[in-house]
C-alpha cells in the first residue's frame, strides 16, 4: 500500500464515522478490499465517476476533520514518543548493567519498556486498529 493510501486508511480509522454510508463503503471497497472504481461501480449499479467523486469527498472530509482536529498527526506523536522512550530505557539498562548493577533501576527500565510496547501494541490511547 502506498503511503497517501495508508494515510487515508488512518484517516479513515479516525474519522470514518463522519462519512455518509455510501461514502464510508465505497471508501473500505476501494481501500481496504482494493476494489477498483469499476468494479465498485458494477457491483453498486452506479457510474465510475459516481463511485469516484463519493470517494473524493470522502477523502475530503477525511481530511478536513484532520486539518481541523488533528488527532492523526498527534497519534504519530505520541507513537514517536513512545518509541523514543522505549530507547532511552534500553539505553539505561545498558548503563546500568555496565556501571551500577542495580537490580532495582534494571527492573525499572524494564517496567518501561514494557508499558511503551503494551501502548504501541494495543494503540490503547486511540483505539486505532480494533
Amino acid at each position: 500500500m502506498k503511503n497517501k493510501s495508508l494515510e487515508m486508511v488512518m484517516l479513515y480509522d479516525f474519522y470514518g464515522a463522519t462519512l455518509t454510508e455510501k461514502q464510508s463503503r465505497f471508501f473500505d471497497l476501494y481501500y481496504n478490499e482494493d476494489l477498483s472504481l469499476s468494479e465498485i461501480a458494477e457491483n453498486e449499479n452506479i457510474t465510475r465517476q459516481g463511485v469516484r467523486d463519493a470517494i473524493l469527498r470522502a477523502e475530503n472530509i477525511l481530511r478536513d476533520m484532520e486539518a481541523k482536529l488533528g488527532l492523526y498527526a498527534r497519534y504519530g506523536s505520541i507513537c514517536d514518543g513512545l518509541e523514543k522512550i522505549a530507547e532511552l530505557a534500553q539505553e539505561i539498562k545498558r548503563v546500568n548493567s555496565e556501571k551500577f548493577l542495580s537490580g532495582e533501576i534494571d527492573d525499572l527500565a524494564r517496567e518501561i519498556t514494557s508499558l511503551t510496547l503494551d501502548l504501541r501494541e494495543g494503540d490503547v490511547m486511540f483505539g486505532v486498529g480494533e
